[in-house]
């Protein structure tokens, strides 16, 4: 359960997400992909070191440079738990709706339903 919240967590921030995009279509070095994202090399080496540590990207040293691959059984078995959370049957058992704190009322009432709605 830990290596998804992982994975999610890494996935979640939109620059991260364009670079595993980036690197699925062809493998590239941290100026490459700086230069496509139009940010600085030192973002894209912070954002590849979450990457890593979240073990979906992995870097090879070719020459001079290293490239970088999405690990695409990581992202895979990803994608695996994620469709097994969403054809999980739904459970006849209330009492987990009825005691959660941010049910759409209690959302409501802070004025913060629109963020969840």
């Amino acid at each position: 359960m830990q290596e998804i919240v992982i994975l999610l967590k890494a996935l979640a921030d939109e620059t991260r997400y364009k670079i595993i995009s980036l690197l699925l279509s062809h493998d590239f070095c941290v100026g490459a992909l700086a230069k496509r994202l139009q940010i600085s090399d030192a973002a894209v080496s912070q954002h590849l070191q979450v990457l890593r540590k979240a073990g979906l990207v992995k870097g090879e040293k070719k020459g001079y440079w290293t490239h970088y691959t999405v690990q695409k059984n990581v992202l895979s078995k990803a994608a695996d738990s994620l469709r097994e959370l969403a054809n999980k049957p739904v459970s006849s058992d209330v009492s987990y709706s009825r005691n959660t704190s941010l049910t759409h009322d209690n959302l409501e009432n802070r004025g913060d339903v629109s963020e969840y709605s």
